[in-house]
């Protein structure tokens, strides 16, 4: 291999993955590498002005793409800004491929300006964390990370890169980087038994996440249900992992109290878990939530998760899709599930919510090339009401805890999906973590829409403390002044600003007009959607 510099071969070996977009913020130790981006015509730079954007733009195109996305930080002080996005991306299973400069191993004695162990800082939020430290191990870590943010279970990856390795010569070969398939099923003993125990249940559950989504496996999903006459729920559920419309979809567990799983599990003898975690709420159940003698199987790829908190009667660490089609057949399912009955949407009528009248128009002059990016939160089962969610790959849903990803996570699937229309809706609360981003859409010419649900308050915060003055036996009283966002956030002149046309609509006659203009606009547009 002809010799050349480290970050000339860093781009060779990056060409070789197909990661020619990157998504970053500059810096002084950085500026080698940008500097050979900058003159590489097959590298598209993606300016955001603050790392958690950059990383929730490339967090939104690898969910919409199914593949990795390449985010460029600025050595702690930036890592250090996107810790929450990357957060995010960690539960979310985003395989993101995370680089950040260093000003170089000669300089490691000197504790000098911004230095920090940076794989310390990132593998809490990371699958795998790591610094290159010789020349001649540039390529071979990374293609370490490549693999290892696309080998499910995926997750964000983190390399540090000194300046001066990367400067110096490298001469190592540039191969694509190798992805192992995980698409197996259970040799036939554990299948037998994992039948045994869903058989003939009377009262079954099913719990799914995306898992299912990841290994393509709705079809199997529907089959097994169906087969089974369970209903199906979801948790850690962001994606389309069953038609929202299939009469045993029941909805979202939530994340946030375990009483409610409880609620659900509690009855039944039989539960089958694919494609997620048990129980991803903030306030878990301490003590197992399922009755004493149901029959749990879990499957899934990732075997940390199979009975990390409660014990499970078959423990499967395998490839979904396979998995439930080999259950589908042993139970007698019918070779494809039984067709979506007719949908009908609510009624609308006066008193219905804002966003509702909102999600009616939408509907109607969208199709299923519609991408729903949903940090709607609150308003989320308004927005949904004419919106279910019912096309892989077409609708994504918040994840991980970790406000601000409505606006970018919509950048980013509109820059991977630049034929489908893509509207990004998120509340007044979480989209000041991120309202930088609009910069971004407007600086690339990202068409994406955008949707601001404008109540004035961290109103999940409203219903959570309720929650917590519930079970506490504590009468109500006023909320704390810390959850009103008052003096009001002027959202459209925000918008106008960084360059993105916005209008405020705040009744329902409003609706219908705002969302055509919103549609038929040659660029990035934003509609603050007064919910209150």
């Amino acid at each position: 291999m002809t010799e050349r510099q480290g970050k000339h071969a860093l781009l060779e070996q990056l060409r070789a993955d197909g990661l020619t977009t990157m998504f970053g913020n500059p810096g002084t130790v950085e500026q080698g590498l940008l500097d050979v981006v900058e003159q590489d015509p097959d590298f598209d730079y993606v300016l955001a002005l603050q790392e958690t954007v950059a990383i929730g733009i490339a967090d939104g195109y690898a969910r919409a793409t199914a593949g990795p996305a390449l985010v460029q930080l600025h050595t702690g002080v930036g890592l250090g800004n996107g810790i929450g996005m990357l957060y995010q991306a960690m539960r979310g299973h985003s395989p993101l491929v995370v680089v950040a400069g260093e000003a170089g191993v000669r300089y490691d004695a000197m504790d000098s300006q911004m230095a920090v162990d940076l794989v310390a800082m990132a593998r809490p939020v990371t699958k795998y964390a790591t610094r290159v430290t010789h020349p001649d191990s540039v390529l071979r870590v990374l293609r370490r990370a490549v693999k290892t943010a696309m080998t499910e279970p995926r997750g964000p990856v983190f390399v540090a890169l000194p300046m001066d390795v990367l400067d110096a010569p490298n001469t190592e070969p540039v191969a694509p980087s190798t992805v192992p398939s995980r698409a197996v099923r259970p040799v036939p003993d554990e299948l037998d038994r994992a039948v045994a125990a869903l058989r003939g249940a009377r009262n079954p559950v099913v719990l799914m996440g995306d898992g299912v989504a990841v290994s393509g496996a709705q079809r199997e999903l529907a089959r097994v249900a169906e087969a089974l006459g369970a209903p199906v729920w979801g948790l850690d559920n962001s994606e389309l992992n069953m038609d929202n419309r299939h009469p045993l979809y029941r909805g979202q567990l939530g994340h946030m109290f375990g009483s409610v799983s409880k609620a659900v599990v509690a009855d039944a003898d039989a539960v089958l878990i694919v494609g997620t975690y048990v129980f991803p709420e903030v306030f878990p159940e301490l003590a197992s939530p399922f009755a004493e003698d149901a029959r749990v199987v879990h499957v899934d790829l990732d075997d940390y998760e199979i009975a990390k908190n409660f014990p499970v009667d078959v423990a499967l660490v395998a490839d979904p899709k396979a998995t439930l089609a080999a259950l589908a057949d042993a139970l007698g399912a019918p070779a494809e599930p039984a067709p979506v009955p007719p949908w009908t949407p609510p009624a609308l009528t006066a008193d219905s919510p804002l966003i509702e009248h909102f999600s009616a128009a939408l509907a109607a002059h969208t199709d299923d090339d519609l991408v729903l990016f949903d940090e709607a939160l609150t308003a989320s089962a308004g927005l949904l009401s004419h919106l279910p969610p019912h096309v892989p790959g077409n609708y994504f849903l918040t994840r991980g805890g970790s406000l601000g990803i409505g606006i970018p996570g919509a950048i980013g699937a509109k820059m991977a999906r630049p034929d489908a229309t893509v509207v990004g809706v998120t509340g007044d609360g979480g989209s000041m973590y991120t309202i930088q981003a609009l910069w971004t859409a407007a600086r690339h010419g990202v068409a994406a829409k955008f949707v601001i649900c404008n109540n004035h308050r961290y109103q999940l915060l409203d219903l959570n403390i309720e929650q917590y003055w519930r079970d506490g036996g504590v009468p109500s009283h006023r909320h704390p002044n810390g959850f009103d966002l008052r003096p009001d956030l002027s959202f459209v002149d925000l918008a106008r600003g960084m360059g993105v046309e916005a209008l405020r609509v705040d009744e329902p006659a409003q609706v219908e007009p705002a969302v055509r203009k919103m549609l038929d606009h040659d660029g990035p547009f934003l509609i603050d959607l007064l919910t209150d």
